[in-house]
């Protein structure tokens, strides 16, 4: 028959275009609806973190999809995965609060890299004074370093991690189709 190879890598390319349209749109509506600073590279910045998440999430899909025997335990198993994402993405509880003993789930969550990635690009280079009394003289970059322990000059290594998530996913995809059968006779 057909080798698998082609067919897998096939499905990752056609995902790359497809994707960057729907990231371009999605991004600019959002972007301009949410008020961030319209700056070309903060833009871009927004755009990049859009695409490559929409791309990693496709492909971490298509992944399950892939190493499990059918969609219904795939979509069991990204569930779970989902919500833990969610939860050690650094949202909900800051990594500077996540217990010790947990913090190592922070840097292999893929969702903690997207939302240290958005914070850092958009805010984490603004000198503007806070306001408010729990903010004595702190600027928005400041509050971030403190309460996130976000850094704007860790961004390269935040782009490298995210790149890095999508094509992990993608290769795994790619060798499982190749190498995973769970057809019955």
């Amino acid at each position: 028959m057909y080798s698998a190879m082609p067919y897998a890598i096939s499905q990752v390319l056609i995902e790359l275009p497809y994707i960057f349209v729907q990231a371009t749109v999605y991004g600019l509506i959002v972007y301009s609806m949410i008020g961030f600073e319209w700056t070309a590279e903060k833009f871009f910045w927004y755009l990049f973190f859009m695409y490559f998440t929409l791309l990693y999430f496709t492909y971490y899909g298509m992944m399950a999809v892939a190493v499990t025997p059918n969609h219904h335990i795939a979509s069991i198993i990204s569930a779970a995965f989902y919500g833990i994402w969610n939860l050690f993405s650094g949202f909900i509880v800051p990594r500077p609060s996540i217990p010790i003993w947990w913090r190592w789930y922070y840097w292999i969550c893929p969702v903690s890299w997207t939302f240290y990635g958005l914070v850092v690009s958009q805010f984490g280079d603004l000198k503007t004074p806070l306001e408010g009394a729990e903010f004595p003289g702190q600027t928005v970059e400041e509050y971030f370093r403190s309460y996130y322990d976000f850094r704007h000059d860790f961004l390269g290594v935040v782009v490298a991690v995210i790149l890095g998530f999508t094509l992990l996913f993608a290769s795994i995809f790619t060798v499982s189709i190749r190498l995973f059968n769970f057809q019955r006779r």
